[in-house]
């Protein structure tokens, strides 16, 4: 879509205003809006805004920055009125000497990407499922049913919301694969088919905003806090990939018993080398952690497998016709309240340095690494993920795929922001604390 068609567009569509979306280096959408009439002059040269008070970008001294608005990403949204109606596009920040901003997690993406081209593929291709709860609202995990994993009639209360969302995800332009209630009470996944990497981080932050406002608009709230129900399942956003070659997966080889080519190999031996590090970004948050503990469904151990659900990376078992999924591994790390555009950029960047510097694929572990001991875990060679924020933050300042993946800019202001994170949880003092303890000490 070119500024000319964005402009003929809103014409058409009476369209009124204009909302910018970005990111923070969290992950955090941030937006302001301009009346239609603005519109023009935007899309020629961008709108100047104060860049001080998004998290992570630059301080008071260097604040001015420019908002590019990408006409590609143009969209009405749907759950506004459509008379007098309200579109959106995402944007690229720029310094005002207009060159890309270092601190724009869009451009860090983007440089993945380049890397990627740089080395002989065509592209990135990555497809989500993201998980979440609805609640009844934002000051209790008060679930809406006690429905299980594709529980449909009256245990899936939230069906007609469900199929709302999609509606509205379908009137943006993403393509929904499928959608269904998921294992937890009140758990839901709507999943978005594969598209280039840098299309479906700007379509994570639009699904998670579009979820968020169907809920509003049906008096619920929803939620993709990683684990808000102590006994149930967490939300995960498990993550599938491939890199692309002459308009085909350059991982897929129907010779190989796994489907996997030896590229495809590398790549799955880069991510699971670099895997404690992406933690720092797939898994950013104090509460990501209580997510990642055996026996709910998610991650714990550093390995691959086709059936084991334990593992960090799974290559999904085939039939006799290999289906859509053939030689797409699926990363079952990140959680749906990650930064998209930092962590594809760093699960591309691990998997890239496995394809350069020729990394060794260890053997499956098809064996439930949950049922193994500790001393059994060790002798096989199996590495577990962090075990809380705090240690994430202390792999990932070590780490030099990091650097390199964000620069030094996200990558010190990153650390610094989820050290702080982490300094403020763990001064804390829980109920679980207070009962356990303060009646016997």
């Amino acid at each position: 879509m070119t500024h000319d068609d964005v402009v003929r567009i809103v014409q058409e569509r009476d369209v009124k205003f204009i909302r910018l979306w970005f990111t923070d280096v969290l992950g955090h959408l941030k937006s302001f809006a301009l009346p239609v009439e603005q519109l023009p002059e935007a899309l020629a040269h961008g709108v100047r805004f104060d860049g001080s008070s998004i998290t992570g970008f630059n301080s008071f001294e260097e604040s001015d920055m420019v908002a590019m608005p990408d006409p590609s990403t143009f969209a009405i949204l749907p759950y506004r009125p459509q008379e007098q109606g309200v579109a959106r596009m995402i944007c690229d920040i720029h310094t005002l000497r207009g060159e890309p901003y270092e601190g724009d997690p869009r451009f860090v993406l983007r440089r993945a990407m380049a890397r990627a081209r740089e080395m002989g593929f065509d592209g990135f291709e990555v497809a989500t499922e993201l998980e979440f709860y609805y609640f009844k609202d934002s000051t209790a995990p008060e679930p809406l049913d006690r429905g299980g994993y594709f529980d449909l009639t009256t245990l899936d209360a939230a069906s007609d919301v469900r199929r709302a969302t999609v509606l509205a995800l379908e009137h943006i332009g993403i393509d929904v694969e499928l959608s269904h209630h998921e294992s937890g009470p009140s758990q839901h996944e709507i999943d978005m088919r594969q598209t280039d990497a840098l299309e479906m981080a700007d379509h994570v932050m639009t699904y998670r905003a579009v979820v968020k406002e169907i809920a509003h608009a049906h008096g619920w709230y929803a939620t993709f806090m990683p684990k808000p129900l102590r006994d149930e399942n967490g939300s995960g956003m498990h993550t599938h990939l491939a890199l692309m070659s002459g308009g085909s997966n350059a991982f897929f080889d129907a010779d190989d018993p796994y489907q996997l080519s030896d590229v495809g190999r590398a790549f799955v031996a880069g991510i699971l080398r670099h895997a404690r590090e992406l933690c720092l970004v797939w898994a950013q948050w104090v509460n990501s952690y209580k997510r990642l503990v055996p026996g709910y469904e998610a991650p714990v151990y550093v390995a691959w497998s086709q059936r084991n659900r334990s593992a960090v990376v799974r290559i999904p078992q085939q039939g006799i016709v290999p289906d859509a999924s053939a030689g797409r591994p699926e990363l079952r790390g990140p959680d749906p309240a990650c930064n998209p555009y930092l962590t594809f950029a760093a699960m591309l960047h691990a998997g890239l340095e496995g394809i350069a510097r020729h990394y060794e694929l260890p053997d499956a572990m098809e064996t439930n690494l949950y049922h193994l001991t500790h001393e059994q875990r060790l002798r096989a060679g199996v590495e577990q993920l962090p075990s809380t924020l705090g240690d994430a933050v202390e792999i990932g300042a070590g780490s030099e795929l990091l650097l390199t993946a964000f620069g030094e800019h996200i990558y010190s202001r990153l650390l610094e922001l989820k050290r702080a994170e982490w300094d403020e949880y763990r001064s804390q003092v829980s109920e679980y604390e207070l009962g356990r303890y303060l009646p016997l000490l």
